[in-house]
C-alpha cells in the first residue's frame, strides 16, 4: 500500500556517528518518522548508536547478526580492503537486513549516513550502486547527506520526500557536517575513526588464522577471545591465548568453554591465564606448558608442574620454561 504523507516512517542504519545522527534529523525535519537499527557481532558493537538514541531520541533496534554475517565474511563477493574488512558486502547486507524489517515495522524506505566519496573504498558511486543492488531494495535506499549528487530514488520521486531540502555533501572534509552539527545544536558525537575490529591489522592477522584451521562452527567464543592477549598457534591442531594484563586475565577467564577448552596454570608461580581453545594434540598441550611457564618468572632451567584442566579432568605435568626469544617463534 503506498503511504500518505502523514504515515511516511523511514528505517535507518545507524553507526552512532555524526553522519548517521544528521541523517536522522535532515529526515525528521520533513516530517518524517525515523527510527535506526544497529547490528552487531563479535567485530563491532552498538555502542556508538546506544548513545546516539540516547541524546537524538530516535527509536532504536539493535540486533545482533553473527551467523549470517560469517557467512558473508568467509567469501565476501567483492572480497576484503586492506585488512578483513568486506565494507560494500558488509553494508549490502545490513541493507537487506533492514529491508527484510520493513513490513514488521511499518516503514516505507530505508536511509542511511553515507556521503558520497568519504571513503575512497567503499562511498564510491560504483561502490554506493552496488551496495543497493545487491541489497534486494534497489531503489528505496536514500543517503539525505548527498542525495542531491546522487540518482533519484523511489522516496523522491514518490514525493514522500522533499529533494530540495536534501543535501549535496561529497568527499572527504567534515566541515559541512560539522556546521550542520552546530546549527542541530550538536556538540558531543564521535569522532569518525570506525570501530570495526575488521580493518585493524593485529585482528585481522588473528581470524585469518582462526579461519585457516578453525572446523567451519567458529563460536562467538571464540570469535571474542580475539581480541584479548597473545595469540599463540603451536600445530594446525593447537592455539593458545595467554594473557597479556589483568583486564585480559579477566576477560579471557570469562570466555573459557570448560566443555571444549584446556587452560593452564603453573603452580608455585604466578602468571598469566592461558586457554587452549578446543583442546589440542598432547604434543601440542605440553608445548604450551611450556609456553605458559615462560610468562612467569620461574627459573629457566628448572622444571616447574603445571595443572592442566580438560573437560575430562585435570592432570599436573612438569616442563621447563621456554624462553621468550623461543616462544616468539609461534606468536600469530
Amino acid at each position: 500500500m503506498t503511504p500518505t504523507q502523514d504515515d511516511i516512517k523511514a528505517l535507518g542504519l545507524c553507526s552512532g556517528g555524526l553522519d548517521s545522527i544528521l541523517s536522522a534529523l535532515v529526515l525528521r525535519d520533513q516530517g518524517i518518522a525515523v527510527s535506526w537499527v544497529s547490528f552487531e557481532t563479535p567485530f563491532f558493537s552498538a555502542d556508538k548508536a546506544r548513545a546516539a538514541a540516547r541524546m537524538t531520541g530516535v527509536p532504536l533496534t539493535v540486533r545482533d547478526i553473527t551467523p549470517v554475517y560469517l557467512e558473508m565474511l568467509k567469501n565476501p563477493r567483492c572480497g576484503y580492503g586492506r585488512r578483513m574488512n568486506p565494507c560494500m558486502d558488509c553494508h549490502a547486507l545490513m541493507f537487506r537486513l533492514a529491508g527484510d524489517m520493513m513490513a514488521e515495522m511499518g516503514t516505507s524506505f530505508l536511509f542511511s549516513g553515507e556521503v558520497l566519496g568519504q571513503r575512497p573504498m567503499s562511498q564510491t558511486r560504483p561502490s554506493l550502486r552496488y551496495v543497493e543492488k545487491h541489497s534486494g531494495h534497489d531503489g528505496y535506499i536514500l543517503r539525505p547527506l548527498s542525495a542531491k549528487k546522487l540518482p533519484e530514488t523511489i522516496p523522491e520521486r514518490e514525493g514522500w520526500v522533499d529533494r530540495e531540502r536534501l543535501l549535496d555533501f561529497s568527499g572527504r572534509t567534515r566541515k559541512p557536517q560539522m556546521a550542520l552539527a552546530e546549527a542541530y545544536g550538536i556538540t558531543d558525537y564521535p569522532a569518525p575513526a570506525g570501530g570495526c575490529l575488521l580493518t585493524d591489522k593485529g585482528f585481522s592477522t588473528r581470524l585469518r588464522d582462526l579461519f585457516a584451521h578453525g572446523a567451519d562452527d567458529e563460536t562467538e567464543a571464540e570469535l571474542h577471545l580475539l581480541r584479548h592477549g597473545r595469540h599463540i598457534r603451536l600445530d594446525d591442531q593447537t592455539k593458545i591465548v595467554v594473557g597479556r594484563t589483568k583486564a585480559d586475565n579477566a576477560a579471557i577467564s570469562a570466555l573459557v568453554r570448560p566443555e571444549t577448552d584446556v587452560t593452564l596454570k603453573v603452580r608455585d608461580y604466578p602468571g598469566p591465564a592461558v586457554v587452549v581453545p578446543r583442546g589440542g594434540s598432547d604434543e601440542g598441550i605440553r608445548l604450551a606448558a611450556a609456553i605458559a611457564a615462560g610468562y612467569t618468572k620461574a627459573p629457566a632451567d628448572q622444571p616447574v608442574e603445571v595443572r592442566v584442566t580438560r573437560p575430562d579432568g585435570r592432570q599436573t605435568i612438569r616442563v621447563t620454561p621456554l624462553s621468550r626469544a623461543e616462544i616468539g617463534k609461534y606468536l600469530i
